[in-house]
């Protein structure tokens, strides 16, 4: 190709030089268009691996998680640990530092960008580093595992995405972690001060001290050369033994700049619209290019850009102009960082100036932050921020430059739900992509599409973040509606059938093994969704110890160890108390417990006595010590009765006018171990004074001078609602039978994950309804309901108990099969408050050695 619209004899020669996820993608996009084969790409990149996920680099380092992108197809060529070090623009060619030359018709750079390092004193000290590469990665782990224990402290530069996340795994590696930030509050290019102010909260809520709004002034050496102190520019510092840059990324241009190809004034490669540079051969995209004056360091628009340069390529190809263009990006992004749901969207920054209000809401008990950037009448949005509650960002994100569904107020506490036909065609969706509303209706109306899969796949939707696909799926079901199609209720690829028919067609039949329900029911060999989901259903029906034979392969990580496991790799261990009565005995027992095997302990918000801490391999003997005592599993790590608080009622309260502890007891042990779609939450109050909070659970009572009133379908958490009033002045006897009738019913018909409370909303009927079925027996169920209690109650075994008296089962309770008694070396103790609380260091989490 002498000029732009000249087409070679055979396939013209593509090289991509740099294989990140930009690069991946642009390569992906071109080998699904290029049908009829007009192009020979040949990737080079610099790295000894393949693409990669940059953005979940912290799961390599804190879960070994595989982070390597689909390998292309045999037609593409990758060159892997070279990097290319000239491009030849007169002779069409680049050459590699092993020598290498390859010729090219058209070139993509796509080199990324570079770590921001700021030119400080000792900034290239031993034991700093930059947070990049999983070659960074390993080098950062490598050098934590040579500190003492307990040693300095790790120090992170940066208070950005990357930098919080970078946060996070030195911690997860045992070092005490400090954030260093310049800017006033975390996250300044994403959020406003409020919602960074409530970000460092949450931060420092989990042991990682920060300091924001105080530049570094410089790194000190100790005796033996390596970095030893970080010096702060309001004259204090911090003692560190590694430190870690993360303050933001230049663009690696250094390739354009040497076959002089226009670069911008702070860095990268300039780009017309279409990605291509002043050379008509030459394309960049991703974070080494310039665009409309701005460099993007975020996914979506690189990958957009990627497209655009896919899809450029294929028309020139076919002797033609035009191809897309690239118009912008949508830079809003929402994650869970360290456990913290973040969002930003818009513009979170307008004002006045700008003709534009904000409407806020902070709740600093509960950690949330909520803030719409609404114009100047309330009714158009124009951006936000989202801290500690961001489910209503896909929502949100879809009304960006619309009229908003109601007022500001409504909107942001989720009084207004989006209706999915109702938004925009040309409402982005899929940021990540660049998918519209509109495209997705096409081609679920095009293609025939009755799966959220197939949308997927033809749409790009969901695919790399994955935040859209609850309103993707939104519009499928109103697409399918609209055409007079059942929307599917599968629960997942391997099953058409919902949770609730799920567990009819395994009561009605018998069927007890997974095997055989995907055998006859569903299809392949299962998932991570649809496995804990049957395991819980069978164990609904009775179906044995969750641990027996094939069940135990089905549960998630904490009903695999019949405990919960904590952040460090640890587990803990928590014995029921029903009702929170507990003997001095009973109450020795657990604190020789704890400082036999070195527990953390804590009394619960629920009056329950949790002990952390624990390896796995000393689970069996701490089990052990505490059934001997009379003690049993308290099903802290089931979704299964948790807890049935009580207050002390007319025992002791002057105002109690009934026993609350004794009818606590008695609902406690009825329903010990009852599994269901989640958790399960109860309290009894003696007096309608309401001090154990029964409103605010997914079953509570509250005593009367006649009786007990009962208040179903309540929650607390992020999104508290209190219960609805089911029945008043109720005997014992009628309380028990409606709870168990609500409980059975709601175990039977309820989705995956679904909690009481979200389940009566989407009841037809409501409460009415509810109350017809367990009260009249509207549907004639409530005898089989009853029954199915019953059989719960009369064979409820204790699962600690059983499973010490299994040595097949107690088998798998080892960190190291060679060893099983070896504590595993990666766990260290340190005082906490008085008390010794264990840190995981540098190596795998006790749950991965264990599987």
């Amino acid at each position: 190709m002498n000029d732009v619209g000249d087409v070679p004899r055979g396939p013209a020669r593509l090289v991509v030089v740099g294989h990140g996820p930009t690069g991946h993608r642009l390569v992906e996009a071109l080998r699904e268009r290029d049908t009829a084969g007009a192009w020979q790409v040949t990737v080079i990149g610099e790295e000894t691996r393949p693409a990669y996920d940059r953005v979940a680099l912290t799961s390599y380092l804190t879960e070994d998680a595989d982070l390597a992108c689909a390998p292309h197809d045999a037609a593409v060529e990758l060159l892997t640990g070279d990097p290319v070090t000239e491009i030849d623009r007169a002779s069409r060619t680049v050459r590699t530092a092993a020598g290498r030359e390859v010729g090219y018709d058209a070139l993509v750079i796509a080199t990324g960008s570079a770590p921001f390092v700021p030119p400080v004193p000792g900034h290239d000290l031993p034991g700093v580093f930059v947070y990049r590469t999983i070659d960074d990665l390993e080098d950062i782990r490598a050098h934590c595992a040579d500190l003492t224990s307990p040693g300095p402290a790790g120090v992170v530069v940066g208070g950005g995405l990357l930098g919080l996340e970078a946060a996070r795994a030195m911690q997860g590696l045992g070092v005490d972690t400090h954030v260093v930030e310049v800017a006033p509050w975390l996250m300044p290019r994403q959020l406003d001060e409020g919602g960074g102010s409530m970000l460092r909260r949450h931060i420092e809520a989990l042991d990682i001290e920060v300091h924001a709004g105080t530049p570094m002034a410089g790194l000190e050496a100790g005796a033996d050369g390596v970095v030893h102190r970080i010096a702060l520019s309001d004259g204090t510092s911090i003692d560190a033994g590694v430190v870690v840059f993360s303050a933001g990324i230049r663009p690696r241009d250094h390739l354009a700049r040497g076959c002089g190809l226009p670069v911008g004034e702070r860095g990268g490669i300039v780009v017309d619209e279409t990605c291509r540079t002043e050379d008509p051969a030459i394309y960049a995209v991703g974070e080494c290019a310039l665009i409309g004056g701005q460099v993007y360091g975020l996914v979506a628009p690189c990958f957009s850009m990627a497209e655009v340069v896919a899809d450029q390529l294929l028309a020139r190809a076919a002797g033609g102009a035009g191809g897309a263009r690239f118009e912008g990006a949508d830079t809003s992004t929402k994650l869970k960082l360290m456990g913290v749901d973040v969002a930003s969207f818009g513009d979170p920054f307008a004002g006045p100036d700008q003709n534009a209000l904000d409407v806020t809401y902070t709740d600093p008990v509960a950690g949330i932050y909520k803030k719409l950037v609404v114009s100047d009448d309330a009714r158009m949005l124009l951006g936000g921020v989202l801290v500690g509650d961001a489910e209503s960002y896909p929502t949100l994100r879809a009304y960006l430059g619309t009229e908003l569904p109601g007022s500001p107020e409504q909107v942001l506490f989720g009084g207004t739900q989006a209706a999915a036909g109702d938004l925009p065609g040309a409402t982005v969706i899929c940021s990540c992509n660049n998918v519209t509303a509109a495209t997705i209706r096409c081609t679920i109306r095009d293609e025939g599409l009755t799966d959220l899969g197939g949308v997927k796949t033809c749409t790009r939707a969901g695919t790399t973040c994955g935040s859209c696909v609850p309103l993707a799926k939104k519009i499928l079901d109103a697409e399918l509606t609209a055409a007079g199609i059942e929307v599917s209720k599968a629960l997942c690829e391997h099953f058409d059938h919902s949770r609730a028919e799920l567990f009819d067609i395994a009561r009605v039949t018998g069927i007890s093994t997974f095997t055989a329900l995907v055998e006859r029911h569903g299809r392949g060999r299962g998932c991570d969704i649809c496995k804990p989901v049957v395991a819980s259903i069978l164990a609904s029906l009775g179906n044995g110890h969750i641990l027996a034979g094939e069940q135990a392969a089905l549960q998630d990580t904490n009903d695999h160890f019949l405990a919960n496991l904590q952040k460090n790799g640890t587990y803990s261990v928590v014995p029921r108390v029903p009702g929170g009565e507990i003997t001095p005995e009973r109450l020795i027992v657990i604190g020789e417990v704890a400082r036999e095997f070195g527990l953390y302990t804590k009394i619960t918000g629920a009056q329950r006595i949790d002990l952390f801490g624990a390896r796995v391999e000393q689970l069996p003997r701490i089990w052990k010590r505490l059934v001997e005592a009379g003690f049993e599993s308290g099903h802290a790590y089931g979704k299964a009765l948790r807890t049935v608080k009580s207050c002390v009622g007319s025992t002791w309260c002057r105002y109690g006018v009934q026993d609350s502890v004794g009818m606590a007891i008695k609902l406690e042990l009825r329903y010990r171990g009852l599994r269901a779609p989640h958790k399960l939450k109860s309290a009894v109050s003696g007096c309608a004074r309401e001090c154990a909070e029964a409103q605010s659970k997914d079953f509570g009572i509250i005593a009367t001078e006649q009786g007990w009133n009962l208040y179903v379908a309540g929650n607390g958490g992020m999104r508290p609602r209190h219960g609805d009033l089911f029945a008043t002045d109720l005997d014992d006897e009628t309380l028990v039978r409606y709870i168990d009738r609500f409980l059975m019913f709601y175990i039977r018909t309820a989705d995956r994950l679904q909690r009481t409370a979200s389940w009566l909303e989407g009841l037809e009927g409501g409460l009415d309804y509810l109350r017809a079925v367990v009260v009249e027996d509207s549907l004639g169920l409530c005898a089989e309901l009853d029954a199915a209690m019953d059989r719960h109650v009369g064979s409820y075994s204790d699962e600690w108990r059983d499973t010490l008296d299994d040595p097949e089962k107690l088998g798998r309770f080892v960190s190291f099969v060679n060893a099983p008694d070896t504590p595993d070396p990666s766990i260290v103790f340190e005082p906490e408050r008085e008390q010794i609380k264990p840190v995981l260091m540098a190596g795998p989490s006790l749950e991965v050695a264990a599987r």
